[in-house]
């Protein structure tokens, strides 16, 4: 089986979009052992063209000058991960065209194109709602990781196929020996103004998730969960800057299996980037997520894991944090674990159909 596995690699600085491709390969190699997983990301990967501008892949569509369509022909099936969270408009119309329009692609070649595990919507604009209906018409499997985008996609006429979790429930969690007391993320994504939330609010929620833990009695550190790039999303001088600001550890993880032996070496994370607290609890590590969007709480509430403070609605999350790093978390690690290999059956038995 030759496999491309879209919108998800192992080299991007961003430790989930790593977690994504990692697991989703993980996944299909529980089904196809021998399988050659190859990933293509924005502009990175085996593509004859990067993946950039829509009005790019338009172009070849029409001239094929690339051999754009013939490459994606080539595998026996696509996995389209949309970057876990980004089959939305909330990161613009550009970002969704130029996904869709590679779905659109890998229809006109022929290859079977599942749409792997990830939140579907917010579709709030006309055309996102246009450009998400039209994808999932397209695909021959469509596999949501939570109920809210199950609904979702049934608003657009396609229902899903699967109802699974998140990949990264796939990677193999080897015992770690504890290292750290807490790990709070902080997101550059946050920390730096945007469309999400207010960055000074969010600046002063992490100062005080930080300083009450401390007060509490906790050793704390913090992580960057998206590595050094030119990009402003990355965690790293967000994090820095606040480590020299308390006086606090920054750890800097390099690649997936570090920050995974970081977080499941912690009795807790606080997280701001989903796919940290994700790592954490597939590692046997509790974790409070700090959600910005509502690609956090209904994954993990069927995970039965209800401790996900919203930054959105929170009175005051940073006391919300606090009160339930008091509470014992640790109990219910386990059980997650079980809930999620539960929920990635269906998603190995729609591959084996896809094929």
């Amino acid at each position: 089986m030759r496999i491309l596995v879209l919108w998800a690699d192992d080299v991007s600085p961003n430790l989930g979009v790593r977690a994504l491709g990692q697991g989703t390969a993980a996944l299909v190699r529980q089904v196809w052992p021998e399988a050659e997983v190859s990933f293509q990301n924005f502009g990175r990967g085996p593509s004859p063209l990067p993946f950039r501008e829509p009005r790019t892949l338009v172009r070849e569509a029409v001239t094929h000058r690339y051999g754009l369509v013939r490459w994606l022909g080539g595998f026996d099936l696509i996995l389209d991960t949309r970057s876990g969270d980004s089959f939305a408009d909330i990161y613009g119309i550009k970002r969704l065209l130029t996904m869709s329009t590679v779905a659109e692609l890998a229809a006109r070649a022929g290859t079977p194109l599942v749409l792997a595990p990830q939140t579907i919507g917010p579709f709030g604009t006309k055309r996102g709602q246009l450009l998400g209906r039209r994808s999932l018409r397209t695909a021959s499997v469509v596999m949501a990781r939570d109920a809210e985008s199950a609904d979702a996609a049934a608003r657009a006429g396609r229902p899903v196929d699967v109802h699974t979790t998140d990949v990264v429930f796939a990677l193999p969690a080897p015992p770690v020996a504890r290292s750290h007391d807490v790990l709070l993320n902080v997101s550059g994504l946050l920390w730096n103004p945007g469309p999400h939330i207010d960055a000074e609010r969010y600046r002063a929620t992490v100062r005080a998730v930080a300083d009450g833990l401390v007060a509490e009695g906790r050793e704390v550190a913090l992580l960057a969960h998206v590595l050094e790039s030119p990009s402003a999303d990355n965690d790293v001088p967000a994090a820095t800057e606040l480590g020299r600001e308390l006086g606090l550890e920054v750890l800097l993880p390099t690649n997936l299996d570090e920050v995974r032996l970081m977080v499941g070496g912690a009795a807790l994370v606080v997280g701001s980037r989903m796919h940290a607290c994700l790592n954490a609890l597939s590692m046997g590590t509790a974790a409070i997520p700090l959600a910005y969007s509502r690609k956090f709480a209904p994954l993990l509430d069927e995970l039965g894991w209800p401790h996900t403070i919203d930054l959105r609605s929170s009175a005051d999350p940073a006391e919300a944090v606090v009160a339930l790093a008091r509470t014992d978390l640790d109990r219910h690690v386990a059980k997650v674990r079980t809930t999620a290999g539960d929920l990635l059956r269906p998603a190995l038995d729609a591959l084996r159909s896809a094929s």
